[in-house]
């Protein structure tokens, strides 16, 4: 297939990369040097986005958050007539709703997962829209990002509960980040040492999120680039708070800790930064 794809973030691109061996794929980035990887891989590289859109069957973007989304792709009218837009963009429902008024070929495809499981084919899927045609070319389409649990590939019938589907994801994210800080300062406060935390963890609720971010505190990973920034699950803490009709405390009290350490200059830096800097 003729697939158009925008944005090579540190997500993009290796979404990119699990369709560019299938695919006739013209790619399409902000900071030019980041096409070099696909480019490298048989891609062809677009100056502009109207460019990379010209003649495909498919457009897949991937932007750091909805006002990209309004900017490249809604205010110019980027989407020629009859194509289907897949967005793995984390939106909110409200976002989503907006974009498939503009745009008949939307379907929401954001994926849950950070970058190792995108690597291995293991991430979340969820592929939201209302034409259960254009939803399942989409959803073989992406296949890839989802190959080794297909399972986790889910078909919903609106771009607004993909999207929710996603936010609910990366609110277990944010709170655990938060709840995993929490216990290793009660920790400290009675003379335990991270590595006596992290052991007193196994086996609990937090588990998940301690097996993965324990290599970043523990000194085996650097916070720099990392996985998953700072910046990019605060935005989506807020995207949560906006899109909620009651209070999410929790949500709010590990957006705070987020934006600590924006405040300290870590906004790209793994969002482990939490945990790691708690001083």
């Amino acid at each position: 297939m003729k697939i158009a794809f925008l944005g090579l973030g540190r997500m993009g691109t290796e979404l990119a990369l699990k369709l560019v061996d299938e695919h006739d794929l013209t790619v399409w980035n902000r900071t030019p040097e980041k096409t070099e990887p696909l480019v490298a891989r048989g891609a062809r590289a677009a100056g502009i986005p109207a460019e990379a859109v010209e003649g495909a069957e498919l457009v897949i973007t991937s932007f750091f958050g909805p006002d990209v989304v309004r900017e490249v792709v809604i205010q110019p009218g980027l989407i020629p007539e009859g194509v289907t837009w897949a967005d793995a963009t984390t939106i909110s429902p409200a976002d989503a709703d907006e974009f498939a008024a503009a745009v008949p070929g939307f379907v929401h495809t954001p994926v849950v997962g950070s970058l190792p499981p995108a690597r291995e084919g293991k991430l979340g899927v969820y592929v939201g829209g209302a034409d259960a045609s254009r939803r399942s070319l989409v959803a073989d389409v992406v296949s890839p990002w989802a190959a080794a649990n297909p399972e986790r590939l889910r078909q919903v019938e609106t771009a607004a509960q993909a999207s929710v589907g996603k936010l609910i994801a990366n609110l277990a994210l944010a709170v655990t980040i938060e709840g995993f800080k929490e216990a290793l300062d009660l920790g400290a406060s009675q003379g335990l040492g991270a590595e006596q935390v992290v052991g007193m963890l196994k086996s609990t609720g937090l588990e998940f999120i301690v097996n993965m971010k324990a290599p970043f505190l523990l000194g085996e990973r650097d916070t720099a680039p990392g996985d998953f920034s700072v910046d990019a699950i605060a935005k989506d803490a807020r995207l949560m708070l906006a899109t909620a009709d009651r209070n999410l405390p929790a949500v709010a009290a590990a957006l705070g800790s987020l934006e600590a350490q924006q405040s300290a200059g870590r906004g790209d830096e793994d969002f482990s930064s939490v945990v790691v800097y708690r001083d």
